[in-house]
């Protein structure tokens, strides 16, 4: 483990002594299982504090009161895992992790047993969970899960009743939310990146679908 990468982490997105505990465990575990399956790319490992862990708690603060939360595709545990930690002192907080991959579900399922994170791991895949959600979410999260206009196609079933969208985009984000724009109405704002200067975070307050002209009519 890199002790000034993770030193950097906390410096960036301080949090409370327990929550470093859990967060200790959960990326210990993360580099042990790596070596039998892949979680995240080898190249990211030895900044895996800046480049992953902090680059999760950084929403955190963006989201106000939001108790539960929602990430699909969860994947490694980032973001969803990660806020879970932070989480573990707000009561009634809960974080619903969706993976699909069976093994990356396995994985999430262990961290969640090793840090004891208020979250629970759904096998299934985003637009399964989005249509029979088991409760009303206060914020939903996607990680390099998909470009925007497919998030958006995935999370409206929950942004169309009032739950917040945060999702972390690269330096393509105008591009994606020009292409997003072709099909949806959407009340957005652009948080800067903590951990990337060429990083946004996109903040969904709304989202409707624009009305399209039925096939075939003329105007």
């Amino acid at each position: 483990m890199n002790a000034s990468d993770r030193d950097r982490a906390l410096a960036l997105t301080p949090v409370s002594r327990e929550t470093e505990a859990r967060l200790d465990r959960f990326a210990a575990m993360l580099v042990d299982w790596q070596q039998r399956i892949n979680l995240i790319a080898p190249s990211t490992e030895p900044k895996l504090w800046t480049r992953h862990i902090a680059d999760s708690l950084q929403l955190l603060p963006l989201a106000g009161q939001a108790r539960i939360w929602a990430d699909f595709g969860s994947g490694a545990g980032f973001p969803g895992l990660v806020l879970a930690c932070a989480l573990a002192e707000t009561a009634g907080a809960r974080v619903h992790l969706v993976e699909s991959n069976g093994k990356k579900a396995g994985f999430l399922r262990e961290a969640v047993r090793a840090t004891g994170a208020p979250a629970i791991v759904h096998a299934a895949r985003a637009e399964d969970f989005a249509a029979n959600v088991p409760e009303a979410i206060d914020a939903v999260t996607a990680r390099a899960l998909a470009p925007l206009p497919k998030l958006l196609t995935l999370a409206y079933p929950l942004l169309k009743k009032g739950t917040l969208g945060l999702f972390p985009k690269g330096q393509d984000v105008a591009a994606e939310l020009t292409e997003a724009a072709k099909c949806w109405t959407i009340q957005v704002s652009l948080a800067m990146s903590r951990t990337d200067p060429k990083a946004r975070i996109v903040i969904v307050r709304g989202l409707e679908p624009k009305l399209r002209p039925a096939r075939g009519k003329r105007f």
